[in-house]
Parts: structure tokens; sequence; C-alpha cells
């Protein structure tokens, strides 16, 4: 009778294959994704020469775009490789340290989130600071000017308070000595489009600025990206909190499944 209740005691503690499956294919895919965007970074770099030669990392005057792709890819890496072996080999250091990390994630992100409702006057500085900064930069980089002209064509703005902003560019600024032909003048990103031209033209921002500002607006935005950054907000609040809510709902449910597969198995283990 002894030996059939241990059986059964034994038999009753087991790992849940649903949980630890589940996690592991959750975490394969975090792992492919963070292994993808990672490798996307490091080719980047390396096509930029950057790989062969480390100090140019710090040469860029603005926002290097390929740290996106470094700094979340090795982020997902690491967490998808912690969850994914950890539930394959029923890892208990791994689970525990897949929670911890995401944990930590999940913090620093409703930490701030707290401090940019707090002080949201502080980050439109910051912001104003960042576009400026990255204005400067603009010919720098072929992936920050990527990013700046995708910037200012979806949000349909140009510079960070308007198009005078370009002022701080080497290549745009209207002092007499600047011998660029782009002087006085906004990159391309900043014109209205127009729709009868199927060719996009690269020149339509030279000289821009120096018609009157009535003339300028029927030929280039004129409205800066911080302000129009903010009224997008304001129009898709409810989109970005939802995606931020999702975000969260989905990090808190992993540690759940991890630490729930934690349990598991020191439940198993001290049945041995």
């Amino acid at each position: 009778m002894s030996s059939s209740r241990k059986h059964q005691h034994f038999k009753g503690a087991e790992v849940s294959c649903c949980v630890k499956y589940f996690l592991f294919g959750f975490n394969i895919i975090f792992w492919l994704l963070g292994a993808s965007f990672l490798g996307i970074g490091l080719w980047a770099w390396a096509e930029k020469g950057v790989l062969s030669n480390m100090a140019s990392i710090t040469d860029l005057g603005g926002f290097d775009p390929v740290w996106l792709f470094i700094v979340v890819g090795g982020v997902m890496f690491i967490l998808g490789f912690a969850g994914c072996i950890g539930a394959l080999r029923e890892n208990t250091f791994l689970l525990k340290f897949f929670s911890v990390f995401l944990g930590l994630i999940f913090f620093l992100e409703l930490t701030a989130g707290i401090l940019a409702f707090v002080f949201k006057d502080w980050i439109k500085d910051q912001l104003n600071f960042f576009i400026n900064n990255n204005v400067m930069a603009y010919r720098d980089d072929i992936d920050l000017q990527n990013l700046i002209d995708f910037t200012q064509e979806y949000w349909s703005c140009c510079g960070a308070h308007g198009p005078n902003d370009w002022n701080l560019n080497i290549y745009f600024n209207c002092t007499e000595f600047n011998p660029s032909r782009e002087r006085c003048g906004v990159p391309f990103s900043c014109c209205i489009k127009d729709p009868a031209e199927d060719v996009l033209n690269t020149q339509c921002g030279y000289d821009v600025r120096l018609e009157g500002e009535l003339d300028q607006q029927k030929s280039i935005y004129t409205k800066g990206c911080v302000g129009q950054f903010e009224r997008w907000l304001q129009d898709n609040l409810i989109i970005v909190a939802g995606l931020f809510v999702g975000i969260a709902l989905l990090q808190i449910f992993g540690i759940c499944l991890a630490q729930n597969l934690v349990s598991d198995v020191k439940a198993v283990k001290s049945n041995w």
C-alpha cells in the first residue's frame, strides 16, 4: 500500500507538456527574430566599415539607426535563447534568468512611461534636442539620412519646429560663406509631393527658404516634426496605448509561464 501511494504521488508531480512546449515555441520565434535583427545590424555596420574600424562608432554626431537593430536584436536573442533552451532542457537557472530579465524590461518600460507622463516638457525639450542634433548630422550617415527623410515624409513635417531648423546643417544653412548648392534649401523629404510626377525630384527643396513664407507653404511642409508627432500621438492614442498594454500583457504572460514551469520542475525533482 505504501509503495502504491508513493507511486501515485510521483505521478501527480510532472512537468506540464503544454506549458513547456508553448514556452519553447513562444521563445524560438523571439530567438530567430532577435538573430535576424542582430544579423541585419551587423551587416549594416560591415557595409559602412564600422566593424573594421570600431572607433568610428563614436564619430557620428547624430543617431545611428543601426543601434536599434543591434540593441533590440541582442535583447531578443538573449531572452529567446534563455527561454527556449530553459524550457526545452527544463533548466531552472535559465528559466529564472528569463523571468528576471523580462521582469526588469517590464519595470523599465513602466518607469519610462510614468516619467514621460510626469515630465512631459522635459521629454519635449529632449525630443527637440535629438531632432536638431540629427539635422546637423543629416549628411554624415546614409541610414540616419533615410530615417529623417522617412520621418519628414510620414508626418508631413520639416525640421524640429520648421524649415529654418535646417540652418543648423552646414550644407543647408543660409550663410553667405556656404558654397553648397543646397544653401538655403531643405531636403527633398520636406517637399509636398505632386501626384502627377512619376519621378522623384530630389532637387525640389533647392533655394526654397529664400522665398516668402506663403510661397514656401505651396511647395514644402512648414510644420515642425515635434508638433506633428504630438498630433499623431493624440490622434492614435488608443492604438498606441493598446500596443503598449498588449506588449506588457505578453511580458507578464511569459513570466507566468516560466515561473509555472520552474515550479513544475522543482516539484518533480523534490520527488526523486
